[in-house]
C-alpha cells in the first residue's frame, strides 16, 4: 500500500525570515494524522533568507539529519563541533542526553534551503555524538547511495535507530528499483523533480508511506532527486 502525502497539503510557516513545510506536525502545525511514519517523525523543508537562521536552542532524545539542497547553513553546538554544511553534505547530531546548538545561513546574499528530519533513537540519553559527510553527485546518479545507517556501513553516517537512508538523482527516463524486506517499511519524498513510484505519480515536495509492498520501482518522467527511508 501507497499512501501519497501532497506537497500542498503540508503545514506551511512563513515567518519572513523562515518559509517552512511541515510533512509532519511541528511546531504551530499539529495534524493527528500525520504525527510521523514509523521512526520518522519530521521532515521540514526550510527555506532560510540571508543572515537568519535559528539561534542557540536545546535538543534531547532525537536523531537530527541535515540535508543541504541550495546554499550554505552553519552549524555550532555545545560539543564544541564547527562547521559549513553545503549542497551534497549530510550532517547527523544525536542529541542524546542534551545539545544546544544553532543552526544559521552562511550567506549573507543568498537563501539556504535544506530539509530538516529528525528521527526517534533507539534509546534515551545517548551519548551526544555529531558527523557531517559529502556523498557527490556521481555517487547518487542513477543508483540509491546509502547515506545513513544504523551500523554506518558503506561509508554512511551512523544513526541510533533501526533506519536506512538512501539518495538518487534520476535523470528523465531513469528507474530504479528497490526491494523491501518483509514487515519493514519505507517512506519516499521527492526532493525535486516528477517519478512514478510503482503507479503513484510523485511531485516536487510530495511524500509517500509504503507498507505490505515487496518492491517499489521508481521512474523519473523529468530529473528528479529523491530520499528513500527504509524504516522498521
Amino acid at each position: 500500500m501507497i499512501t501519497l502525502r501532497k506537497s500542498e497539503d503540508r503545514g506551511h510557516a512563513n515567518h519572513g525570515w523562515l518559509n517552512s513545510y511541515h510533512t509532519f506536525s511541528f511546531a504551530n502545525y499539529y495534524d493527528t494524522a500525520h504525527m510521523g511514519f514509523r521512526d520518522l517523525r519530521v521532515i521540514n523543508e526550510d527555506r532560510v533568507k540571508e543572515g537568519n537562521g535559528f539561534g542557540a536552542h536545546s535538543h534531547r532524545d532525537m536523531e537530527i539529519i541535515s540535508y543541504v539542497l541550495e546554499g550554505a547553513l552553519e552549524h555550532k553546538d555545545s560539543m564544541g563541533n564547527s562547521s559549513i554544511i553545503r549542497p551534497g553534505e549530510v550532517q547527523i547530531m544525536s542529541a542524546g542526553t542534551g545539545v544546544t546548538h544553532s543552526e544559521y545561513n552562511h550567506s549573507e546574499s543568498d537563501t539556504v534551503h535544506f530539509l530538516q528530519i529528525w528521527i526517534l533513537p533507539n534509546g534515551k540519553g545517548l551519548q551526544p555524538r555529531y558527523d557531517q559527510k559529502m556523498y557527490s553527485d556521481e555517487e547518487k546518479h542513477g543508483k540509491l547511495r546509502l547515506i545513513v545507517s544504523q551500523d554506518g556501513r558503506d561509508g554512511s553516517v551512523s544513526i541510533n535507530q533501526d533506519v536506512n537512508l538512501y539518495a538518487t538523482k534520476l535523470e528523465a527516463g531513469q528507474k530504479i528499483d528497490s526491494a523491501i524486506v518483509p514487515n519493514r517499511h519505507a517512506w519516499v519524498q521527492v526532493i525535486q523533480g516528477q517519478i512514478t513510484l510503482n503507479d503513484v505519480v510523485l511531485h516536487t515536495g510530495d511524500g509517500a508511506a509504503v507498507s505490505d509492498e515487496s518492491n517499489l520501482v521508481m521512474e523519473a518522467k523529468e530529473a528528479a532527486e529523491i530520499l528513500l527511508f527504509d524504516l522498521a
